[in-house]
């Protein structure tokens, strides 16, 4: 859009439930282009409004259907171009971490890891999803009662593949490095890390069975033939604010009232029965952005330049692997308002390292990020992450 005048007249289109149109990534403050995701029978529509307006576009993917359909057909393909998912036990030596797992493939890994590193990482169940999917959580312990922690989550948003598979790499890396990595090895023996890999199992599961589009959970609306909620739409931090909406239909539905979702209120849960929590991370994709608090207000937040400063750093030594370049800043001042969101309820708890990642890319791929990007990802994400718990860990 060439000014925020026309970018809400494209957004305005986000209200008419006949064209469904998926807003893939919305104007920002510092980036007025969007990415949207057409139906074949919207497509002359809507290039007729966007020509009508003077409004300049171009085509990323021209087929998405193709693309999905490889993705969830092509299982098998460990070859596929396409980020391939994974169906051969045991999962840990698939692909070698360079592709997608099943949620029965992840909770088989989880077991896994149990298993392989006993004196490690535990296993714990939060609670259950609306389909009665137990809602997992990774700890990893040196042992030791109540001592400062670090939550981790990723997944709470169902089409964001590479969010879980970075997470698993990292899980990974931590329990096979302890002892061998200074950097793990000292985190750990003084804090503890939660790790909960797929926030969102109800619609995870459907983005490899039905529809690999899917965000929201999938709870039933009462009085609508729509599903699901935006889980990150769903905590109670400003909710029903901007950036949010009380259609079911949309993608960015916030549900009745906060903490409505089973998902979202066993991390509610989880957070006030841990009042160690230091710091809190949930991992997203795409757009390749550090963010923190606010998102439902513009004011910044009490620890604004401390936080600042955490993810200037923590970008700094991400881009020092590959070049990638990330961009930070509050929610508010980064992309849009954006209200009932994690990091804001966290930070309002009292915990003051709440951050949100943004993954790669900036939209050649979007979501179909390539599975050869899924390690290079996850690998200068970790150096971010690590940056993030050293500091935390030298101030608990």
């Amino acid at each position: 859009a060439k000014d925020q005048e026309q970018a809400s007249l494209i957004m305005s289109l986000e209200h008419l439930e006949h064209l469904q149109l998926d807003f893939w990534r919305r104007p920002m403050k510092f980036d007025l282009s969007m990415d949207i995701r057409v139906p074949r029978g919207s497509l002359q529509a809507f290039k007729a409004f966007l020509e009508s307006n003077s409004v300049h576009y171009s085509v990323m993917i021209q087929d998405l259907q193709v693309c999905a359909l490889r993705l969830v057909t092509s299982a098998s393909n460990a070859t596929n171009k396409l980020m391939p998912m994974c169906i051969t036990y045991p999962s840990t030596l698939t692909c070698n971490f360079q592709c997608v797992f099943y949620i029965s493939q992840i909770y088989y890994w989880m077991d896994e890891m149990v298993a392989d590193y006993p004196n490690l990482v535990t296993k714990q169940q939060i609670g259950s999803s609306t389909e009665y999917q137990p809602l997992y959580v990774l700890k990893f312990s040196t042992g030791g009662a109540s001592r400062p922690a670090i939550w981790i989550d990723s997944g709470i948003h169902a089409r964001e593949w590479v969010s879980p598979a970075s997470a698993i790499w990292m899980a990974k890396k931590m329990a096979s490095e302890y002892g061998s990595d200074f950097a793990i090895t000292s985190l750990l023996n003084k804090m503890d890390v939660f790790m909960e890999i797929v926030v969102n199992p109800d619609g995870y599961l459907y983005t490899h069975s039905r529809n690999r589009m899917w965000r929201k959970t999938r709870s039933k609306v009462s009085g609508s033939s729509c599903v699901g909620v935006d889980a990150n739409r769903n905590f109670d931090a400003g909710f029903g604010g901007p950036g949010t909406s009380g259609n079911p239909c949309l993608e960015t539905y916030r549900g009745t009232h906060a903490h409505s979702e089973p998902e979202v209120q066993a991390i509610v849960n989880f957070v006030l029965e841990h009042r160690n929590i230091k710091s809190f991370i949930t991992i997203h994709s795409y757009s390749q952005l550090l963010m923190f608090p606010y998102g439902y207000k513009c004011s910044p937040p009490t620890s604004y330049y401390e936080l600042a400063a955490i993810a200037s750093s923590a970008v700094a030594d991400l881009s020092s692997l590959y070049g990638t370049r990330y961009r930070t800043g509050t929610i508010c001042d980064t992309i849009y308002q954006a209200s009932g969101g994690s990091i804001d309820w966290t930070y309002d708890m009292g915990i003051q390292y709440s951050f949100a990642f943004e993954l790669r890319d900036t939209g050649y791929h979007g979501f179909l990020l390539p599975p050869e990007q899924i390690i290079p990802t996850a690998q200068e994400t970790w150096l971010a992450m690590t940056y993030i718990m050293d500091y935390v860990q030298a101030r608990s």
